[in-house]
């Protein structure tokens, strides 16, 4: 597994790490013992950042509880990332943000649910959150207490980005890239790398689409992908992006090289610190992380990029 450095942090992290939205049963139903079996091998493969969120999981909450138990004993050598603020839309309330102690108290329940005394990084998960002060405002306080080493922010909008990091305190940002979806690559990624952003990044299977195992008439059961389904909000997305994965299929076989040739072009990016593919085996998590060998060369992410397209 390769070493990356985790932007101005300078921590080392493993180039390929675990997401554990898809342990949490949103992607359809997996039992514990599968679900601490899959964090079991991503760590026993090399991986040392597995990436949570408070609202990931059938009930809320279930993805940190299952990392947590399955990381009891070793949580010291693994950076453990989770995220706030999304977990009262799931529930269909509003939670009130209009203090510090809605953020205080929700960084206090992530370290029960992950059985930890501290977590490396927390993440602000409003992605279009206009005014970030409250966030900033709690991290802080997190960060006094000793619960919190360093925050940042999930978004896909740099402008966003760039008012969340106005004080220049956002050490890291998880961002959705992949070889179908390359926009960070104008401005959003350069502007990282310049401020020493760490990035995560999410999404880099599109998820799931480019395993290529998915034709046009695939019908998906779980919570997260249905929108793909005929009539979904999302069907015309999946409809564009089926035949460029259909094009990538001619030089990269669907299966585990297309997953890995899929996760190797993303943190390949200078400025990226690790990617971060979900799993719901440990089979799957195993080659996620058999991508982490290696780096692309230039000739081969040109290629990727001309068979996908734009």
């Amino acid at each position: 597994m390769l070493t990356k450095t985790f932007g101005n942090l300078g921590w080392p992290v493993s180039a390929v790490g675990l997401g554990a939205w898809n342990i949490g049963n949103q992607w359809g139903d997996i039992d514990d013992t599968t679900a601490w079996a899959t964090i079991r091998a991503a760590y026993d493969a090399g991986m040392t950042l597995f990436d949570v969120a408070e609202s990931y999981g059938i009930p809320n909450g279930l993805s940190e509880m299952r990392v947590g138990q399955a990381l009891s004993g070793i949580r010291h050598n693994v950076i453990l990332v989770s995220k706030i603020g999304n977990w009262g839309k799931r529930a269909n309330s509003e939670i009130p943000k209009t203090g510090i102690d809605a953020i205080r108290i929700s960084g206090h329940a992530i370290l029960g649910r992950l059985r930890t005394d501290w977590v490396d990084v927390i993440l602000c998960h409003e992605g279009n959150v206009a005014e970030p002060t409250v966030y900033l405002e709690g991290f802080e306080a997190l960060k006094d207490e000793g619960c919190l080493r360093a925050y940042g922010i999930s978004t896909n909008d740099l402008d966003v980005l760039k008012n969340f990091n106005r004080e220049g305190t956002c050490s890291v940002v998880q961002v959705d890239y992949s070889l179908l979806n390359r926009s960070a690559e104008e401005t959003f990624l350069p502007y990282c790398q310049e401020h020493g952003i760490a990035v995560m990044v999410r999404g880099p299977l599109a998820k799931g689409l480019l395993s290529g195992r998915y034709a046009q008439n695939t019908v998906f059961t779980d919570s997260v992908r249905a929108s793909w389904n005929a009539g979904g909000s999302q069907r015309a997305q999946f409809e564009a992006r089926a035949p460029r994965v259909g094009r990538l299929a001619d030089v990269v076989s669907p299966g585990e090289a297309m997953v890995q040739a899929a996760i190797r072009y993303t943190f390949s990016h200078p400025a990226v610190s690790v990617s971060i593919p979900g799993a719901k085996s440990a089979a799957q998590a195993r080659t996620n992380a058999a991508a982490g060998s290696r780096a692309l060369t230039e000739e081969e992410l040109a290629g990727l990029r001309e068979a996908v397209g734009s």
